[in-house]
């Protein structure tokens, strides 16, 4: 029944309880439930009658599974504690609860510490910015301190971790007042600090309240509660509807529940909930408090509760005000064969692993089309075994596993641009799309540029939901692709032909096609680790860790024991912990969590156990279908570019290198040309031999001319009759002097960077325009670009014009009006130069030159110094000097 007006509570609140197994978590929730009244007597794990662990499985285990809830009241609060697993094989399932609390509260063992996974779970509270408060349990075991516990606290998770056992004391409060400034200000004046602005900073997670006790015993439980009623604030709520998905099951007539917090307004029963581009109904509303339910005709915001009716919803979807959208952390690291029994078809049994994966999404389920096998993603194997039990239960089948092997990933080094195209007979679409690397962890992200006058807005959207829908393999090892954006940057359609399905084959096409150019990167998981090993055996530790791939920061004393942390690849350290235990005799303790993926340490062999080829992968083919007299036909993925109906957009919006950006800075200095003379050199420069002007270019090319007019324009400095110019042909003088190749060899850009600083001195000496040229001409769709290093002019070409062509032009142009010299030793281009009435000088020469200017330089230097000195007996008259040499 619906509760009445006056038995409603004021305030809503969702709590969730996270831990490392074994820290008593399940044992804390038993002890939160009796000591509200919600229920008689405190359940026991090993009991097998914990309130919470409903699942048979999990009773039989003695741990959690599956994140249930329970709802109790505490003062004017209704509570809805989400009780989540606590091995790390099931943290994914933990992960999905985060979207939805209020709260958290991290359970650490007092006779353990902070533990690996619980370093873990703290980066994820943070990541969804969750206050928590934090209770350590076990501290009636011998050996605990609780000193010790509060220091590895403050050290290992945050400096904000305060004692709140010791509530209203002076030094509660002087702990409290040093994690926030206006907070001390307060305390120093009235030395107290309320409760109001306690909660307000632990909701900022600026402070981490911690408590101390044992569950098992109900010893500090009550306090606990009273300080989660004290210092936790009201959530403020909006009037418009909104839910948030965070989970999927089944109860036991099989029915599909929704599992979903109402984050604004209220849902009622028959409401419609839209998520395009389906509409469905609410049939029902449970609120589940344990393995038992309540109906309800409406939920109220803040309030957690399933709803049976919808048929499509996926954890991490949005009604209403929320956003759709829930991108993981933790992801499974494993793969494993499902091996069927006899009689039993993959056909029959894929669907059912399907409805499997949608209640426990860090399950993946994968059908390789190529072994005719069913294979899952797992994060561990007591995933496995829990997997394989929930098999046998829900659907009678016994199943075995495989070896296992690690989850591989791929991304690309470089920027391409891929292009698909359908077009067998009435059919029609063309998809082009920028693939560019992004920073590790980044995941796949995607966007569109594509103007609505090329391709309509319907079919843009179209191409970004085929890109989203699925995973789209690797052309290494077929892995999933990850690390990289892309962007939808030119597409087509035919009026009459265009079908939704020829996007989403051309789409398809147009990932695996950039794909084979890129430069592909085969990824690994990686650990982040934490060995504890006695002293003495701190080499064999260290040795280990080379052994696998890893890196670890220099060893720690902790007493009698040291700490190694670092990471390696989950390849090489899977099954290390019991290779730890056997060495330290079980002294050794090693904490794991999931640091990313990074490059493969072993790719090549991957790549070659693997023994895929991307080929014979027909399921997601590279190249594209063409249509030619009424018949389709495909081409390869390296010629669909000499047949593809859409130009390359690649050209005019690929990047610099970084080659190029490392020597490209522009200085602010004197300038020596007019306005009206930068305007006729570089118009002519640019526009030379240009057969076509495209409107991208020709805006690109003004807003060079504008910023170098004006910078010239501050300089205000007229050009001098007899202007003299010098150009260098970069690239050239480098390979030509000695030092210069030699720093070459090593590193380009240090060369180039040397190389102008020698000018930059020579120029001051000379006082030419001086003029460097750089090749830029390998570069895809660089225009000439033309900056200032110090007193000298650097141009770097454009694409398909070598520094030697840009020399040549200059001197065409300019060869008879004004005195230009060039320095290169290529010997056609000095005959072409002298044909332009300009002189020449070798690198030798220059080189000559430069040295002879030096030492002019140091000459008159030294010279100036001498004439500047003054001596004592300068100044004396004749008489003077007598009288001293008659002394001698």
């Amino acid at each position: 029944m619906e509760a009445t007006s006056e038995s409603k509570p004021k305030r809503y609140t969702c709590i969730g309880i996270l831990a490392h197994v074994d820290a008593g978590k399940t044992t804390l929730s038993e002890g939160l439930l009796y000591e509200s009244g919600s229920i008689r007597s405190m359940g026991r794990v090993d009991n097998k009658d914990a309130f919470l662990d409903t699942h048979e499985i999990e009773r039989n285990r003695g741990i959690t599974i599956f994140s249930k809830q329970a709802v109790f009241r505490f003062g004017e609060m209704e509570i809805t504690l989400l009780d989540t697993p606590g091995h790390v094989d099931f943290s994914a399932e933990m992960e999905r609860t985060l979207q939805v609390l209020d709260y958290a509260v991290l359970v650490i063992s007092g006779a353990d510490g902070v533990q690996g996974h619980t370093q873990t779970l703290w980066s994820l509270l943070e990541k969804y910015k969750i206050p928590t408060f934090l209770f350590i349990n076990k501290m009636d075991q011998p050996g605990t301190d609780k000193q010790w516990i509060l220091t590895e606290l403050k050290n290992r998770l945050d400096e904000g971790c305060v004692d709140f056992s010791r509530e209203c004391g002076e030094d509660f409060y002087e702990d409290i007042a040093v994690c926030d400034e206006g907070l001390l200000n307060t305390y120093l004046d009235s030395g107290r600090i309320g409760s109001r602005d306690i909660a307000e900073i632990i909701a900022e997670r600026r402070v981490f309240p911690c408590y101390f006790g044992s569950a098992l015993k109900a010893d500090g439980v009550r306090e606990f509660l009273q300080g989660i009623g004290s210092y936790t604030r009201p959530v403020d709520y909006p009037e418009e509807f909104g839910a948030k998905v965070f989970k999927i099951s089944r109860d036991e007539q099989g029915s599909r529940l929704t599992h979903l917090k109402v984050t604004g307004g209220v849902l009622k029963v028959r409401s419609a909930l839209i998520q395009k581009p389906k509409e469905e109904k609410v049939s029902q509303i449970r609120i589940y408090s344990g393995e038992k339910y309540q109906t309800a005709e409406e939920a109220q915001a803040g309030m957690i509760c399933a709803v049976t009716g919808l048929a499509d919803t996926r954890p991490g979807d949005g009604f209403g005000i929320e956003d759709t959208g829930y991108e993981p952390a933790l992801e499974p690291v494993l793969t494993y064969q499902v091996i069927l029994p006899e009689g039993v078809s993959a056909g029959v049994m894929l669907p059912k692993l399907r409805q499997l994966q949608e209640e426990e999404p860090e399950l993946h389920i994968v059908w390789n089309e190529q072994l005719q096998e069913i294979q899952v993603q797992i994060m561990g194997e007591v995933q496995l075994e829990i997997l394989k039990s929930l098999i046998a239960e829900r659907f009678d089948t016994e199943v075995e596993f495989g070896t296992g092997n690690i989850v591989y990933k791929e991304t690309i080094k470089n920027t391409v641009e891929g292009v698909g195209h359908f077009e067998p007979l009435r059919h029609y679409a063309e998809v082009h799309l920028f693939m560019e690397p992004l920073e590790p962890g980044s995941g796949l992200q995607f966007d569109t540029q594509c103007s609505e006058d090329m391709l309509d807005k319907n079919w843009q959207r179209l191409i970004l939901t085929h890109l989203q829908e699925r995973e789209h393999p690797g052309v290494l090892t077929g892995s999933a692709i990850t690390d990289m954006k892309i962007t939808l940057a030119a597409g087509r359609a035919h009026l009459k032909h265009t079908e939704g399905g020829d996007f989403r084959q051309a789409t398809y096409r147009a990932v695996r096609q950039g794909l084979k150019q890129a430069e592909s990167v085969l990824l690994e998981p990686y650990y982040e680790f934490r060995l504890e090993v006695p002293q003495q055996m701190v080499g064999r530790a260290m040795s280990d860790i080379e052994r696998m791939y890893g890196e670890f920061e220099n060893p720690q004393t902790e007493g009698e024991m040291s700490v190694l942390t670092g990471s390696a690849p989950v390849s090489e350290m899977n099954g290390y912990q019991r290779e730890v235990i056997a060495y330290t005799k079980g002294r050794g303790r090693l904490f794991c969590a999931l640091n990313g993926y990074r490059p493969c340490h072993n790719a090549d062999e991957v790549i070659e156990n693997t023994g895929y080829d991307s080929e014979r992968d027909t399921e997601n083919p590279t190249g594209s279908v063409f249509c030619s007299h009424g018949a389709g036909f495909t081409v390869s993925w390296d010629k669909v570019k000499d047949y593809m109906h859409v130009d390359s957009q690649l050209t005019d919006n690929e990047k610099e290198t970084e080659e190029e950006n490392a020597v490209r800075r522009s200085y602010t200095e004197e300038e020596w040309i007019d306005t009206e003379e930068i305007d006729r050199i570089l118009e002519q420069t640019y526009f030379a031999n240009r057969k076509k002007k495209t409107g991208w270019a020709k805006k690109k090319l003004e807003r060079t001319i504008d910023d170098y007019k004006s910078s010239a324009s501050r300089a205000s400095v007229k050009k001098k009759p007899g202007e003299k110019y010098l150009l260098v042909d970069g690239y050239n003088i480098i390979f030509a002097w000695e030092d210069l190749r030699e720093l070459a060899e090593a590193n380009i850009d240090a060369a180039r960077g040397k190389l102008l600083d020698i000018m930059s001195n020579y120029q001051g000496i000379r006082k030419c325009q001086l003029i460097v040229v750089f090749d830029a001409y390998r570069v895809v769709g660089h225009d000439t670009e033309i900056l200032d290093y110090h007193n000298i002019h650097v141009v770097y070409t454009k694409e398909a014009e070598t520094a030697d062509q840009y020399i040549e032009k200059f001197a065409h142009e300019h060869g008879r009006k004004y005195d230009v010299t060039v320095a290169t030793s290529d010997g056609m281009e000095q005959i072409i130069i002298r044909g332009q009435g300009c002189s020449l000088l070798s690198a030798r020469e220059l080189l000559e030159e430069v040295n002879l200017a030096n030492q002019t330089l140091r000459e008159k230097y030294l010279e100036k110094q001498q004439k500047d000195r003054s001596y004592l007996l300068d100044s004396m008259s004749e008489e003077e000097l007598k009288k001293i040499r008659d002394l001698e």
